[in-house]
């Protein structure tokens, strides 16, 4: 199942009411040479002057849009919650942040909302139970076992249907089970202490939840042998099996597939499934036919714990918080409560909050200005392609259609999620969760069969991000992230074409990036190249993989030039095409300078701006070892160092470190 190429792991809210402008000198250090280190030499200043908060694993331009826009959220729901005649969207969210801030409630009731699925978990006496077990779990969001929902078909993507892939882990990634450095060795004993500790939360004796919990690990690391690397899930075709529920039932006999189709009210079974991973779902059946149902039923138990943890009493937020947070990723202080609260309710009614975010955070003159942005960024890509050297006439053609048939969204959906049948009330608050859980499950799985509502959206309007749907091939910008210093429409051009500007590039060029490039402009998954222009595509994929490869963000682990090449190409080619476009805008406008810059310059100084960051050594290495997008500095040096424009504008001579030698520099579109 195909998820959309976001610009950052999707993590954050923003609406920034006083932020700072994009450009200031102090957030730059002068010091450095913009020939050695441009990151450094843009954004030193500032890293320099902001550590990371306590309840934070990282801090830069993203978590500054955040933490404006937690006030902003916050003022709203407090509002809705106090409304003496709220509408209904109004109460829905005031009701489930009352629901949320009620922590002597939530303390009191303790594991108690977890009983009917642990009991659910306790009443199975045999494996042939697994299939309607499974599906009650997944109803509830317990993500055992596998994958399963709703997905686009990827070669007729008018139509939905079902898809199934691998999952059921419960460390981040399936190299975390087989890794043998030190490292990895203690997070693995720290997640089998962890697993032990939730157990003996809801009542298992200390001796019980040890043995649980390797049965735990025993039950993961059998399902991560069988699961793809995260690279190998970039490539479409490979991971692409449409089947019926007898071809599915033929690899795996040990599970009943119509039982759990049918518990989740999908009887009689979809037409078609496509099966992500065919060898995962045998490597499951091998597992359920070994493994004793005692070890099964600790997995299940585990999950639906780990699944709720988040939502339930101080005890088990903090053991939670002291595993997935503090050992992974170097958090040292956990959020304040209502800050959280913010982002479940964000994260399990986002269109409902949304409603009200955008009411009062996205006038209608900044819609228009970023979409006279995107217009001359899409006519600046037209161009590119259309001059291309390295491509042959039809494959140009094909691109050039593709390019055209792009949608576009900006802000916020034209038509809002339908949230009347979900029961949302000022009672015990993970009650409210298991049934926002349910109901988003459902409202996924009632998409199978039918035709693609291409108005749908991927994430929720306060979002401080962007993503390319390659099966809908558009490009969509949320309101959170058209915010200072991404966008602000008191900006000049230079500021607003290197901010904003790059990240419509970067999203467009996720279209024709190594797995954007298979899908046409119907978004279907199609070889619409010929064999000549993609041979000279993957060669120059194959410079971009071997100079990220060998960037090292921390001592003894480099950048997986193969995982991250495709938000590597998009970044160079979205500063590509934004130049150009900004090249265009400016055209027969004063070349002024300002604080000393010059236009190009600040150009140049608006796109590192974006990626300004300190984070936590911890945080690194997950990013690094699971996320598709390089670390921040990689991200400002790696491209800039491959382009002539950026050269040009700080007169970066042959031979320094921000100029890669001519046969060594790559360019893509």
């Amino acid at each position: 199942m195909r998820l959309p190429q976001l610009l950052i792991p999707l993590a954050g809210l923003a609406f920034c009411t006083a932020c700072p402008a994009a450009l200031d000198p102090k957030d730059m250090d002068l010091s450095a040479s913009p020939a050695t280190d441009f990151y450094q030499y843009a954004e030193g200043g500032w890293v320099k002057a902001n550590p990371i908060p306590a309840d934070k694993s990282s801090w830069g331009s993203f978590d500054e849009l955040n933490a404006n826009n937690e006030k902003v959220l916050h003022g709203i729901l407090e509002k809705a919650s106090k409304a003496e005649n709220p509408g209904f969207i109004e109460k829905l969210v005031g009701d489930f942040y009352a629901s949320g801030m009620d922590e002597d409630a939530i303390d009191k009731a303790g594991s108690l909302p977890l009983k009917p699925l642990l009991d659910r978990v306790g009443a199975v006496t045999s494996k042939g139970q697994f299939g309607s077990l499974v599906g009650d779990l997944h109803l509830k969001g317990v993500g055992v076992c596998f994958s399963f929902g709703s997905e686009q078909d990827m070669k007729d993507t008018a139509n939905v249907i079902a898809g199934q892939g691998q999952g059921g882990l419960g460390l981040p990634d399936r190299d975390y089970y087989f890794r043998d450095d030190d490292a990895s060795k203690k997070t693995r004993e720290k997640y089998l202490l962890h697993v032990a500790k939730m157990l003996v939360l809801v009542g298992d004796t200390e001796a019980a939840a040890k043995d649980e919990a390797q049965a735990v690990m025993r039950i993961e690391t059998a399902l991560a042998a069988g699961s793809k690397k995260a690279e190998e899930l970039r490539d479409p075709v490979a991971n692409y099996h449409p089947m019926t529920l007898e071809g599915l039932q033929k690899l795996s006999a040990h599970f009943d597939w119509t039982a759990y189709l049918s518990n989740l009210g999908l009887a009689p079974a979809p037409a078609k499934i496509d099966v992500g991973q065919p060898d995962f779902v045998q490597a499951l059946d091998k597992a359920i036919a070994e493994v004793p149902l005692q070890d099964w039923q600790a997995y299940f138990r585990w999950h639906v714990i780990h699944e709720y943890a988040p939502f339930l009493s101080k005890t088990f937020v903090a053991e939670n918080f002291a595993f997935f947070a503090k050992e992974l990723t170097g958090q040292p202080q956990m959020r304040e409560h209502w800050k959280r609260i913010n982002s479940h309710i964000d994260l399990f009614a986002g269109e409902a909050l949304g409603q009200l975010y955008v009411a009062v955070a996205f006038p209608p003159e900044s819609k228009a200005r970023v979409l006279a942005i995107v217009s001359n960024v899409r006519a600046a890509l037209r161009e590119r392609i259309e001059g291309l050297p390295w491509m042959d006439d039809v494959t140009r053609a094909a691109a050039l259609k593709k390019i055209d048939a792009m949608g576009v969204k900006i802000g916020y959906p034209d038509k809002w999620i339908d949230y009347s049948k979900l029961v949302i009330d000022r009672g015990p608050y993970a009650a409210n969760i298991l049934r926002a859980q349910e109901f988003a499950v459902r409202r996924d799985l009632a998409k199978i069969g039918k035709p693609a509502d291409r108005g749908e959206w991927g994430m929720t309007p306060p979002s401080v991000n962007a993503y390319d749907d390659l099966l809908k091939n558009e490009i969509v910008f949320a309101a959170g992230i058209l915010q200072p210093p991404f966008f602000s429409a008191a900006q000049d051009d230079a500021v607003n074409y290197g901010g904003i500007g790059t990240v419509i590039g970067h999203e467009m060029t996720h279209g024709f990036d190594d797995e954007g490039r298979q899908f046409n402009e119907k978004g279907n998954l199609s070889e619409w190249w010929s064999a000549d222009s993609a041979k000279r595509f993957k060669e120059r994929a194959a410079v971009i993989v071997k100079q990220f490869s060998a960037y090292k963000p921390l001592d003894g682990l480099a950048v997986n030039g193969e995982l991250t090449q495709g938000e590597n190409i998009a970044d160079l080619g979205g500063l590509k095409i934004a130049y150009a476009a900004f090249e265009k805008a400016s055209a027969g406008k004063p070349k002024d300078k300002v604080a000393g810059f010059t236009p190009e310059q600040r150009f140049f100084l608006s796109f590192a701006s974006l990626w300004r960051e300190n984070m936590r050594p911890e945080l690194t290495r997950l990013y690094v070892n699971t996320d598709p997008h390089s670390p921040s500095r990689f991200r400002v040096n790696g491209p800039l160092s491959n382009l002539d424009e950026f050269a040009a504008a700080f007169e970066v001579p042959e031979g320094a470190p921000m100029r890669r030698p001519a046969a060594d520099r790559v360019s893509i579109w």
